[in-house]
């Protein structure tokens, strides 16, 4: 079945069947019914496709993440896939890498393929800088965008994000108790969340009444999986003659870094050595003791977002922001 033979079933032109195709509007309702009532019978292209057509949907959600090899996008993308799913949508995945004119790219290519609304994985995407957000606000001109876990005020975007600034500080408050002055912040991202997340560890210091230098708070610059360099840069740290009993990480990946290097140095968890990671991952289950996390509540926080967004598709008032707290789990890594 190709279009010369949908255009003879229907009894009008190429061009009339073409016209339908692309949407136009110069065609009757009439016949535009009786067109897709051919593709629909005759399977000229994927029923959903030929649905699309009729209901000026497509029942497609475009998903851009910065990177599916780190454990929380590739949790979230399968989070809100399989919820996609079961209520009739398909996806259509861009790893866009951190390079903004990259991200632009694919929210253009999104567009282009006429998806209903684009979810945006992780806070990389939003920027400090507003003109840099413009490529989501112009996109949003047009259909729903949705973010997760990362805050931006804008018409027709919606954020569901972890109060990063709360939850770090409790992690934080939890180690001060012990560790005092002897304790090191590791992070690896100047993101978003990443910002949240070292504003809340300064102020649990702020709040325990214990000065911190910035000495203390040290950006890893390398693979956030790369956990013997981790070790590495660590033991770097140490030889600088800053001393800690206590880590805090911004993602578990770092804090198995960190246990690393408290097994290369002989050094006893928790008796010597502290590890608090962030995000509650499967890697808290990988070491022995298990690592103490903070949960941020992953999987509610993507079925809400899924939530939101189709009842924004059914026309539906929602808030434009939906913020949850992660919670603190204790395991061994910690008294």
């Amino acid at each position: 079945m190709n279009i010369y033979d949908v255009s003879k079933k229907a009894g009008v032109s190429i061009a009339t069947v073409s016209r339908v195709l692309n949407g136009n509007d110069k065609v009757s309702e009439k016949t535009r019914q009786k067109v897709l009532s051919v593709i629909e019978e005759c399977s000229y292209t994927p029923n959903a496709f030929a649905r699309g057509l009729g209901l000026n949907t497509m029942n497609t959600i475009g998903v851009m993440c910065a990177d599916s090899s780190y454990p929380y996008q590739a949790k979230a993308i399968y989070y809100m896939e399989q919820n996609l799913r079961v209520n009739g949508y398909d996806c259509i995945l861009c790893c866009t890498g951190d390079e903004l004119e990259r991200k632009k790219e694919c929210m253009e290519l999104l567009l282009t393929k006429k998806v209903d609304a684009i979810i945006l994985v992780g806070s990389s995407f939003v920027y400090d800088k507003k003109s840099d957000n413009k490529y989501i606000v112009d996109a949003a001109k047009q259909i729903p965008v949705m973010i997760l876990n990362a805050d931006m005020d804008a018409s027709n975007v919606y954020c569901v994000i972890t109060d990063d600034v709360k939850s770090m500080e409790e992690a934080g408050k939890y180690l001060l108790k012990d560790s005092k002055e002897e304790i090191l912040y590791l992070y690896n991202a100047h993101s978003n969340s990443g910002k949240r997340k070292i504003q809340g560890f300064k102020s649990a210091c702020k709040k325990s009444g214990i000065p911190i230098g910035e000495n203390r708070i040290r950006y890893f610059n390398g693979y956030h999986e790369d956990i013997p360099m981790v070790a590495e840069f660590l033991d770097e740290i140490a030889k600088e003659g800053i001393s800690f009993r206590s880590i805090l990480c911004s993602d578990d990946a770092l804090a198995m870094g960190a246990l690393r290097y408290a097994w290369e140095h002989e050094l006893k968890v928790p008796e010597d050595l502290q590890v608090i990671g962030y995000g509650d991952s499967m890697l808290v289950n990988c070491c022995n003791p298990g690592l103490t996390s903070v949960d941020t509540k992953e999987e509610v926080m993507c079925q809400t977002l899924v939530d939101s967004l189709l009842q924004i598709l059914q026309g539906k008032e929602i808030p434009q922001k939906q913020v949850f707290h992660g919670n603190l789990v204790l395991r061994g890594t910690t008294k």
